[in-house]
């Protein structure tokens, strides 16, 4: 990648993005521009960011200098977006690529009138290289473009691509997800707790529990419902601890958090 990035914004998910780039050397530090808001944060990028990029502070005159890279991932809070001004000098229609929840395509194209805009919504787990990224297309996007987008997040994340709409209910299942399993896992351990386990050694067995579990249905292609079905005997254990989540209504629950998570997101946007 020759391509100059400007990061506007840069939190532990744009590390989580450009990081890897640096250590496959697909990308140069030197061609990216990061443009953080306060000294503080400049200085600890410098002290602590273990590439030598470009660290410009949002109110300085050198920061113009973003506005001429050809790439732009927009990073910032969304409430700090009202802050920034985009500034077109040479008439170029650049990319600005967004990582903002709930910010809509039509909202960018209006504040970035002279940028041909991507939206996406990525999750935590991107910061380990884990992540699930989901991209929708703003008009014009060019194929080239589109490959050089997805290299930009292969490296960190798997993605999908889809269209707007659906990028609510892939944010309320991909990146509000991860809260509503960390609430299980701390539930669970829980239980174990009640039953006489230390704490720490109960939350470390339902995360060992949860991870087998998922690579039994990754890798035998088990579905989910013949899973509960295995272990699950007449008169046993298993069915007398899915009565109980049953009878609390646990499946709704679930499903109602994620259509909430999805109708608060499309009111953001």
């Amino acid at each position: 990648m020759t391509t100059k990035i400007a990061v506007i914004g840069f939190g532990n998910i744009a590390k989580a993005i450009i990081t890897p780039l640096f250590e496959k050397k697909l990308l140069n530090p030197k061609d990216v521009y990061c443009l953080v808001n306060t000294k503080k944060s400049l200085e600890n990028i410098k002290k602590n960011y273990k590439y030598n990029i470009n660290i410009l502070q949002a109110n300085s005159k050198d920061s113009e200098i973003v506005w001429d890279c050809q790439v732009k991932l927009l990073s910032v809070k969304p409430q700090q977006l009202k802050n920034i001004i985009e500034i077109n000098k040479k008439n170029q229609r650049n990319l600005l690529v967004s990582i903002l929840a709930g910010v809509s395509l039509e909202n960018l194209i209006k504040k970035f009138p002279n940028h041909k805009c991507v939206r996406v919504v990525t999750n935590i787990p991107i910061t380990i290289g884990k992540g699930l990224t989901g991209i929708a297309w703003g008009e014009e996007i060019t194929r080239v473009q589109k490959l050089f987008i997805k290299r930009l997040f292969e490296n960190s994340s798997k993605i999908y691509e889809f269209p707007e709409y659906l990028l609510d209910i892939f944010l309320a299942l991909t990146s509000s997800g991860p809260a509503i399993i960390a609430l299980i896992i701390e539930a669970l351990s829980d239980g174990g707790l009640s039953g006489g386990l230390q704490k720490q050694l109960s939350e470390e067995l339902v995360i060992e529990m949860i991870l087998g579990t998922v690579s039994l249905i990754k890798d035998t292609n088990v579905s989910t419902a013949e899973l509960k079905n295995l272990v699950t005997s007449p008169g046993g254990t298993t069915i007398s601890a899915l009565r109980v989540l049953e009878n609390k209504s646990l499946r709704s629950a679930l499903i109602e958090a994620i259509v909430s998570a999805t109708n608060r997101s499309k009111e953001f946007s």
